[in-house]
């Protein structure tokens, strides 16, 4: 998957970043414009499944830190992959926040009591037909977390400002099987994790957001 080109903006100022800044953010309305990607504009236009994934924006010392996880190698789709906590809306829940609080609980555990909800992202459109509303929330430590074993190999943070910097967005490609041309997506690489897909899309649509 090689590397095509860096998407290149500046990094978003600290101050932009902080967590009194972000909830502010979500209080105002601005114009900016969402980015489309690859991914979304080849998914099925019909029958997509309503999903959720929760943004957790976690405030820690140095700075909020985004929590992620890796999916386990055994499962039948995304298996290995970096993802937001988050599936697919069930029948009982009232709204995509809802189902991003459930699965945040049922994947790692996360309590809703330290889950401060501050906004949604516009819906991403999957490859595997989803739209998911990506929800950002402040989350307050301490709190303590717990990894489905059946769907979580590890949960993790990497600091918002790195991934709030155009420098580290990076636009790559992947060639599809018969003679279909080719996907383009961006990555996140960040230390020996590799964040790309539909997790990358909704973080560069997070900084775009912030920096409107």
């Amino acid at each position: 998957m090689p590397v095509e080109g860096l998407a290149g903006e500046p990094a978003l100022a600290p101050e932009r970043l902080t967590a009194e800044a972000v909830r502010a953010r979500f209080a105002r309305t601005l114009p900016w414009e969402p980015e489309a990607s690859d991914e979304a504009l080849a998914a099925p236009a019909l029958r997509l499944r309503r999903a959720a994934v929760l943004v957790p924006l976690v405030e820690r010392p140095d700075g909020l830190h985004v929590l992620l996880t890796t999916r386990t190698d055994h499962l039948s789709s995304h298996a290995g992959q970096i993802s937001f906590p988050g599936g697919r809306a069930e029948e009982l829940d009232s709204s995509p926040i809802e189902t991003a609080l459930r699965e945040a609980e049922e994947e790692i555990g996360l309590h809703r009591r330290h889950v401060e909800i501050i906004g949604v992202l516009p819906e991403h459109v999957t490859i595997s037909a989803y739209r998911v509303t990506p929800v950002v929330a402040i989350v307050s430590p301490p709190f303590e977390l717990s990894a489905d074993p059946g769907e979580v190999a590890e949960i993790f943070e990497v600091p918002l400002s790195f991934l709030m910097s155009g420098a580290n967005h990076e636009r790559r490609s992947v060639s599809l099987p018969e003679g279909k041309g080719k996907r383009t997506f961006y990555a996140m690489p960040y230390e020996h994790y590799f964040i790309w897909g539909a997790t990358a899309a909704m973080l560069r649509n997070l900084y775009h957001f912030l920096r409107a």
